[in-house]
């Protein structure tokens, strides 16, 4: 995708076209682009959340999750238990 499109794309997602936040969702997962996902879901969309939370848990990025968890995100608290969990069996 180029620049203008990609730019375009995002000014329709700012006018409310669900398809176009659909689609940033989509390319900012593939691309690995946090930050992409997390202006989409400060602007509200839960699924750029649910993809950053996914790509987070994905990098071992404890740091992203746990800015998320403090936000309230209950799965994002889930995903740093799940580290936790398995920091404490590596200890045994």
């Amino acid at each position: 995708m180029t620049d203008p499109e990609l730019s375009d794309l995002r000014a329709r997602a700012v006018n409310g076209d669900r398809d176009a936040v659909d689609q940033l969702i989509e390319l900012a997962g593939e691309r690995g682009d946090m930050e992409e996902l997390r202006r989409l879901a400060d602007a509200g969309s839960s699924d750029a959340m649910d993809e950053l939370v996914q790509l987070a848990g994905e990098r071992g990025d404890t740091t992203e999750l746990r800015r998320l968890a403090d936000a309230g995100h209950r799965d994002a608290a889930d995903v740093l238990a799940e580290f936790a969990d398995e920091v404490d069996d590596v200890r045994e």
